[in-house]
């Protein structure tokens, strides 16, 4: 049997629902005879609450779950994600992008058919083109700037096909240009999603990922991102969604679904695992 390092990555801005149980346990189980971890994604300051984190540990441990310490929260490593940046902007990776929502949006609406990705249309690449002293003074005048990656300059950097194995999916190729040039960092976020994720699972020794299948193109970019800054490549295991009635993935705004009301219900850890179907 394999002795996975697997994890669960709750972000502390919400109560945790059914379908964050499903993600929970499917990792705990998958790392049963290996190591489960647990992590924090509290990036998002201006949501997480310490209430809610306290909840994520009161829910994980009425489902019956254990997990080594310490845990890492995202908040307290801010020079990782920095030295993941000084990384790829050394390999001239990294642009600064000062357009804002609405005027991304109005120019992709001026292009009529704009190309489109999992996150719905792409970045037109405006800023792509600055010359460094236009990006110097506008940075110098105090203008707020996301950091984007140059994914077709990545591309240069890397030799041949990126591979990656999904336990569910089986044997993927990496195509990273399905998002474009990515925010991998903005002035009030330290680092996006997509460059914490990789970092953090690599420092916590993650071999295998395992996550809901809406995140399964988001590793395309991924296996990118984990390529130019030379971390080891783990496996990963996107599984099913929890959905509610209407078909629709669970959101953390259900309340009626939070693990907390359905123990006030008098649920108990074993109905719910009937109810996921484990």
């Amino acid at each position: 049997m394999n002795r996975f390092t697997t994890r669960f990555a709750p972000s502390p801005t919400g109560w945790l629902h059914l379908g964050h149980a499903y993600a929970a346990l499917f990792a705990a189980e998958r790392g049963r005879a290996g190591r489960f971890l647990i992590r924090l994604e509290d990036l998002d300051l201006t949501r997480a609450r310490p209430e809610y984190e306290a909840g994520i540990f009161e829910d994980l441990a009425w489902l019956g779950l254990s997990w080594e310490e310490p845990l890492i929260r995202q908040s307290e490593h801010g020079t990782v994600y920095r030295a993941g940046l000084d990384r790829l902007d050394s390999l001239g990776l990294l642009y600064p992008c000062f357009c804002t929502r609405k005027e991304i949006q109005l120019e992709i609406a001026q292009a009529g058919n704009a190309p489109h990705g999992p996150d719905g249309p792409l970045y037109p690449g405006t800023c792509r083109s600055l010359s460094q002293e236009e990006r110097a003074e506008r940075m110098a005048s105090g203008i707020s700037y996301a950091l984007r990656l140059d994914v077709g300059r990545a591309l240069t950097r890397v030799e041949g096909p990126l591979m990656w194995t999904d336990r569910a999916h089986g044997r993927q190729v990496a195509d990273p240009t399905i998002f474009g040039d990515v925010v991998l960092a903005r002035k009030d976020t330290p680092a996006s999603y997509h460059l914490a994720v990789v970092l953090d699972d690599a420092r916590q020794g993650v071999t295998l990922v395992t996550r809901g299948e809406d995140l399964l193109p988001a590793t395309h970019l991924h296996r990118l991102l984990i390529e130019l800054l030379g971390l080891p490549v783990p496996e990963w295991e996107h599984h099913r969604l929890i959905l509610d009635e209407n078909g629709r993935r669970l959101a953390k705004r259900d309340d009626a679904r939070s693990l907390r009301t359905l123990r006030q219900q008098g649920w108990t850890p074993e109905r719910v695992r009937r109810e996921l179907g484990i």
